[in-house]
């Protein structure tokens, strides 16, 4: 049985229908990517393959960072039931080649990266009708793009993510672009949900809901959900 506090965030989540596109955002260091982690280890154990684009580190540091939660991805690769685009190590002047499930692009090549994203969905959408899709973060492919090709991206992503009916995940850190574009952000989304340190707040067409928040070895933790 789960722990209740970790159950809460689940019930955060229960409005959340198939091809639809969430913006996760908030400030530096609130839990964005272990939001990220969890939701995808999640779906995982429920037997949801997923799509993860890893735009700000490496995909090693993913596996890494999943690793102190005790969540292992290592098999998951291997069994095909990830598939991750790494878009930092070539930046970085790192040689590798793409394999099977693990793709290499970069954060100055949008297009080459939807052709993967497509590629990667259509994989995922064989393998199961139910599928994640995660976009960890926005932050160096603004860095690196004009914010106007960065909301193209976007709206082709929630496109192809909509078209496989999976659900997808973006994170973008507020205070990193203009207000403008911000609020061009939050109009893609299907949902917004904001962390801010202490509170998860999650809005949709259905309403708002809240609750606390804490991060613990076992990952992201609610309560008192309203």
């Amino acid at each position: 049985m789960k722990d209740q506090k970790v159950k809460v965030l689940d019930d955060l989540l229960e409005d959340v229908t198939p091809g639809d596109l969430i913006l996760l955002y908030g400030p530096p260091k609130v839990g964005k990517s272990i939001f990220c982690y969890q939701f995808l280890y999640s779906g995982l154990e429920g037997g949801e393959p997923c799509l993860y684009i890893v735009a700000d580190y490496g995909s090693r540091q993913l596996e890494q960072r999943m690793m102190e939660f005790n969540w292992f991805l290592r098999p998951y690769i291997q069994s095909g039931d990830v598939y991750i685009i790494d878009l930092l190590t070539r930046l970085a002047g790192v040689k590798v080649e793409d394999s099977g499930t693990l793709k290499f692009s970069s954060v100055q090549n949008l297009t080459d990266l939807m052709v993967k994203v497509g590629v990667g969905t259509r994989s995922l959408f064989r393998r199961s009708s139910k599928f994640r899709a995660i976009l960890d973060s926005l932050t160096m492919i603004f860095a690196f793009n004009p914010p106007s090709l960065v909301l193209r991206l976007v709206r082709a992503y929630k496109s192809r993510i909509s078209e496989a009916k999976g659900v997808g995940v973006v994170v973008h850190t507020t205070g990193t672009v203009e207000s403008q574009i911000e609020t061009s952000l939050m109009d893609l989304a299907d949902l917004r949900l904001c962390l801010d340190g202490e509170k998860i707040q999650i809005e949709s067409s259905a309403g708002k809901k809240s609750a606390q928040y804490t991060i613990t070895d076992k990952g992201i933790e609610c309560w008192g959900i309203k």
